[in-house]
C-alpha cells in the first residue's frame, strides 16, 4: 500500500510544516528554537519578578503575569511539535493530538483577546480615576477579570473544536500548516464546510469586536483625560503607563485581524502560515520584552534581583577563599 493509501486509512494527520521543503532545516530549527527559548525565559522571568517583588504586587502586574502565563502555554502548544518535525521524517500528529492543539490554541488566543481588552480598562481606571483605582481594581475584580478571560477563551475552544473534528476527512490527510489550525484542517474535509466557516467567521469577529470595543472606549477616555492635563509630567506618565499595552495590542490584534476578519480572497496558504508563525511564535516572545524594556518598574525589579544574585555569589566566593 502506498503512502497516500496509508494516510487515507489512518486516523493520523501529517503536518507539512512552515516551509514545505526547507533548504536549510537545521538553520530554521536553530532560529525557531532560539525564539522559543527566549520566549519561555522572558515570560518565566516576568512571572517570577512579579511574584517576588512587592512593588509589582499591583492589579496591572497581576494581569501582566496572567498574560505571561498564557504566552508560555501558547508557544508550547505549537513550537515543540514544529521543532520535532524539523528533525524527523515522521511529521504525523494523531487525531486526538490535533483536536487538543485546536482546543488549546482557541482557548489561549480567545483568553488573550479578552485579557488584553480588560487590561485596557485597568489602564483607563489608573489614568482617569486614580483615586478610586484600589476600589475599582481590587483583588476580587482582578480575579474575576482573569477567570472571565480563561472561561471566555475556553468557550470558544469547546464550541469549535468538536464541530471541526466531526467532519469526515477523506482524500489526503496532509495539513498544509505547521500546526492544526482550523482553516487548514477544514480543507481536508470531503463535504461542504462553507456554512460552518461562515458561522465561525461571525464568532471570531464577535470575539474580536467585544474586547476591541472595550479598548477603543478606554483609550478614547484616556486621550481625553490626557488632553485636559496641564502638567507635562502627568502626560508623560500617562503615556508611559499605556504605551506598552498599546504596542502589544497592535501586534496581537493586527495579526488576528488578518486571520479572522479579512475575506478568503486575501488568504493564501503561505501567507496564512507566515501570519500564524508571527502570532504563535514571535508574539509570545515580544510581549514580555516590550513590557520589560519599556517599563522602569520591571527593569528596576530585574536589576534588584540580579544585584542580589551577584551579591550572593560574591559572598559565597569570599567565604570559600577565606576557608582556603
Amino acid at each position: 500500500m502506498g503512502m497516500e493509501g496509508l494516510l487515507q486509512n489512518s486516523t493520523n494527520f501529517v503536518l507539512i510544516g512552515l516551509i514545505t521543503h526547507p533548504a536549510f532545516p537545521g538553520l530554521l530549527f536553530a532560529i525557531v528554537f532560539s525564539i522559543f527559548v527566549v520566549a519561555i525565559t522572558a515570560n518565566v522571568v516576568m512571572i517570577l519578578l512579579i511574584h517576588v517583588d512587592s512593588r509589582l504586587h499591583t492589579p496591572m502586574y497581576f494581569l501582566l503575569s496572567q498574560l505571561s502565563i498564557m504566552d508560555t502555554i501558547y508557544i508550547c502548544i505549537t513550537v515543540p511539535k514544529m521543532l520535532q518535525d524539523l528533525l524527523s521524517k515522521d511529521k504525523t500528529i494523531s487525531f486526538l493530538g490535533c483536536a487538543l492543539q485546536i482546543f488549546l490554541y482557541l482557548t489561549l488566543i480567545g483568553g488573550e483577546f479578552f485579557l488584553l481588552g480588560l487590561m485596557a480598562y485597568d489602564r483607563y481606571v489608573a489614568v482617569c480615576n486614580p483615586l478610586r483605582y484600589p476600589l475599582l481594581m481590587n483583588r476580587r475584580v482582578c480575579l474575576f477579570v482573569v477567570l472571565g478571560s480563561w472561561v471566555g477563551g475556553s468557550l470558544d475552544g469547546f464550541m469549535l473544536t468538536p464541530v471541526t473534528m466531526s467532519f469526515p476527512f477523506c482524500s489526503s490527510r496532509e495539513i498544509n500548516h505547521f500546526f492544526c489550525e482550523i482553516p487548514a484542517v477544514l480543507k481536508l474535509s470531503c463535504i461542504d464546510t462553507s456554512l460552518y466557516e461562515t458561522l465561525m467567521y461571525a464568532c471570531c469577529v464577535l470575539m474580536l469586536l467585544l474586547p476591541l470595543s472595550v479598548i477603543s472606549v478606554s483609550y478614547t477616555r484616556i486621550l481625553l483625560t490626557v488632553h485636559r492635563m496641564k502638567s507635562a509630567e502627568g502626560r508623560r506618565k500617562a503615556f508611559a503607563t499605556c504605551s506598552s499595552h498599546v504596542m502589544v495590542v497592535s501586534i496581537f490584534y493586527g495579526a488576528a485581524f488578518y486571520t479572522n476578519v479579512l475575506p478568503h480572497s486575501y488568504h493564501t496558504p503561505e501567507k496564512d502560515k507566515v501570519v500564524s508563525a508571527f502570532y504563535t511564535i514571535l508574539t509570545p516572545m515580544l510581549n514580555p520584552l516590550i513590557y520589560s524594556l519599556r517599563n522602569k518598574e520591571v527593569a528596576a525589579a530585574l536589576r534588584k534581583v540580579l544585584g542580589r544574585c551577584g551579591s550572593s555569589q560574591s559572598i559565597r566566593v569570599g567565604t570559600v577563599m577565606r576557608k582556603d
